[in-house]
């Protein structure tokens, strides 16, 4: 093996373990926004780190590039949209968590 195909075997790996911390993050909290900020953080990080391996593992090409644009969109339009979300069920009603306090 190539350390160019070790690094990008190492960088999907490390996206995929955060893909798993999101699903778990998704199926355990209690509500909607901090669902939303468990997806929103380790989806975008996951992504940004598949992505980079991806890039490493084809070197630098017009594939490359294409990936590089779809990371670089991708950066911008997931947080984006994350906060969109909880802003907008926040001003429907949907109000956060809380302990019970007793």
């Amino acid at each position: 093996m190539v350390i160019r195909d070790i690094i990008a075997m190492i960088l999907i790996l490390i996206g995929c373990f955060f893909f798993l911390t999101s699903a778990i993050g998704l199926l355990r909290f209690p509500d909607m926004f901090t669902r939303m900020h468990a997806t929103g953080k380790c989806d975008t990080l996951a992504v940004l780190l598949v992505m980079t391996g991806l890039i490493v593992h084809h070197g630098i090409n017009l594939d490359s590039f294409k990936l590089l644009l779809i990371v670089v969109f991708i950066y911008i339009a997931n947080p984006t949209a994350t906060h969109v979300l909880s802003r907008a069920a926040y001003r429907l009603g949907m109000q956060p968590w809380t302990k019970d306090k007793k």
